[in-house]
């Protein structure tokens, strides 16, 4: 059953209709409460404008929902297949596409304030020029045709499916958050820099800004500045492109040591030091606020308090609450399984049946140097096409032809100007608006021309976009299967999910976790041979997992 939801503007009421050719629009006056009576009765998959704007007022009022159709999630997804990528998605940009006028911007979204600030009422945050009820039904019927019309429209439903449920899970997390201990963090902050000062930098700091001058014979030199210690290499005869911890690496100069100790705990202290725990931890809880899709690839942003960043060392203050454990869960070697599972290349494939893939290539086609199967596969994925990729390449090349060549596939129709899709058609941006890469370059070779960094990128893309897709399966299914239980999924980092239980029901987390692993690979391959095997570790702190 699908029933559309329209809230009204700063008001507790709002309007609902079953999709059905009888089903007549009602308006309710409390409209958390008609939510709640439906989904205990029927648990229908809810038709709204945006997940953002509507969950976290039915969350605050104690309703939580099993599904929804994110109208606005969905329409980026249309607009990307069809090559529109970035267009806007709002419900009324939608109506005015379909109805040949000109197109409204989206409402841009403020940045997410920290704890603490004014909390929005109920509803609030929708706009005030809100479309009617009918208008609703009209862009969702549009979606569901043009869905209908793709080449692969079951899996394509999937993608929005995974995608609304990922935004559901969003706001949740959000509303959850994620346990962490102040004075911890203080601990571990004083241990790194030393203590806070009233004004400037702390301690460590400082001493590391005065042995990077001493070491160039300057005074002055601000090290957080990449422009002034890029002139200070040149003045001492190296010439450096830029300060990336890589680049620095392969220079011989007194400064580079203390130079990387710098980079690393400045990065802490001005990302995740004194200031930022007191603006976004209250309660023993840190609740960003989570962008699914945020990045061109699937994978999620955050909005503001920087979750997907959060240093190993600073994760020493993630702890579990008393009587309580962290279930961790991470997928190794998840993006070469993938590529085994969407090539169809056979071979490979047997080899991803195994716990370690990289051990299993190794055996079977690089006389058991795991390092060059590593190499090889990682190689050809991201585009590394010099150095001691080169003949692990040919290897993989020659043994692998088929997996090899759907990224070079991928590869080919990036540099050539096209567009690649995901396994379940999420679409990667045209070359025009491919800066934001889906992925990492190796950090070990020269930038490529133009046109190889389009097919790098594209190669990259779909494989990371389907590796995001099976990530955000086991999510949503792992979802459901917690329901009726105290545990919390907290954090959603790529391919990590962690989920906070009491002890007595990690066992049961941890059985559910590996299930909904295997789940997500039937549900996007079917009857692969390809294995999905997860890592997990049940701690009391976030530091202590594997």
């Amino acid at each position: 059953m699908l029933i559309a939801v329209v809230p009204d503007p700063g008001g507790r009421g709002g309007v609902l209709a079953e999709l059905t050719p009888g089903g007549r629009p009602r308006h309710a006056a409390d409209l958390a409460a008609a939510i709640a009576e439906r989904e205990t009765a029927d648990q229908p998959r809810w038709v709204w404008s945006s997940t953002a704007d509507i969950y976290p007022a039915l969350l605050r009022d104690g309703v939580r929902v099993a599904r929804c159709h994110d109208l606005e999630l969905a329409e980026a997804l249309l607009s990307g297949h069809a090559g529109r990528w970035g267009e806007p998605r709002g419900v009324a940009a939608a109506l005015a596409r379909m109805r040949g006028l000109p197109v409204p911007p989206d409402r841009l979204r403020p940045e997410a304030e920290p704890p603490g600030f004014a909390q929005v009422a109920l509803f609030d945050a929708v706009p005030a020029a809100a479309v009617g009820i009918q208008d609703l039904i009209a862009v969702y019927e549009e979606q569901a045709r043009r869905i209908a019309a793709l080449e692969s429209p079951g899996r394509f439903r999937m993608l929005v499916a995974a995608e609304s449920a990922g935004a559901l899970i969003a706001v949740e997390m959000g509303r959850a958050g994620l346990p962490w201990r102040a004075d911890v963090h203080d601990q571990l902050l004083r241990e790194l820099l030393g203590p806070p000062q009233p004004v400037g930098p702390p301690r460590r700091l400082a001493e590391l800004t005065a042995e990077i001058n001493a070491a160039f014979g300057t005074r002055g030199l601000h090290p957080d500045s990449p422009a002034e210690v890029v002139k200070a290499f040149h003045r001492a005869g190296i010439d450096v492109p830029n300060t990336r911890r890589w680049v620095l690496g392969r220079v011989d100069h007194p400064a580079v040591a203390p130079l990387l100790e710098f980079k690393e705990l400045y990065r802490i202290w001005t990302a995740h030091g004194w200031a930022w725990c007191d603006a976004w931890v209250r309660d023993g809880r840190f609740r960003p606020e989570y962008v699914p899709g945020g990045v061109v690839s699937g994978r999620w942003a955050t909005r503001g308090g920087g979750a997907l960043q959060v240093p190993k060392v600073v994760r020493r203050a993630v702890i579990a609450d008393p009587g309580w454990r962290f279930v961790v869960a991470d997928a190794g070697q998840l993006e070469p399984r993938v590529l085994a599972a969407v090539s169809g290349d056979a071979r490979l494939a047997r080899a991803a049946a195994a716990g370690d893939l990289y051990a299993a290539l190794a055996t079977d086609s690089f006389d058991g140097d795991r390092g060059k199967a590593k190499l090889a596969l990682l190689g050809a994925m991201y585009g590394q096409t010099g150095g001691d990729a080169v003949p692990a390449l040919a290897v993989l090349r020659r043994h692998y032809p088929t997996a090899f060549e759907y990224v070079e596939a991928a590869a080919r129709t990036g540099e050539a100007g096209g567009l690649v899709r995901s396994w379940l058609g999420r679409t990667c941006p045209p070359a025009s608006r491919a800066g934001q890469d889906a992925g990492l370059d190796p950090p070990d070779e020269a930038a490529p021309p133009p046109g190889r960094a389009r097919g790098r990128f594209t190669r990259n893309f779909v494989i990371q976009a389907t590796a995001a897709e099976w990530a955000l399966v086991l999510l949503a299914t792992l979802r459901t299967a917690l329901e009726g239980t105290a545990a919390e999924l907290v954090l959603f980092v790529h391919d990590e999910v962690v989920v906070h239980c009491p002890a007595e029901q990690a066992e049961a987390v941890v059985a559910a976790v590996h299930e909904c692993a295997l789940t997500a690979g039937r549900l996007l391959f079917g009857a692969t041979t390809v294995r999905f095997p997860l890592d997990v570790s049940v701690v009391g702190a976030y530091s202590d997992a594997k």
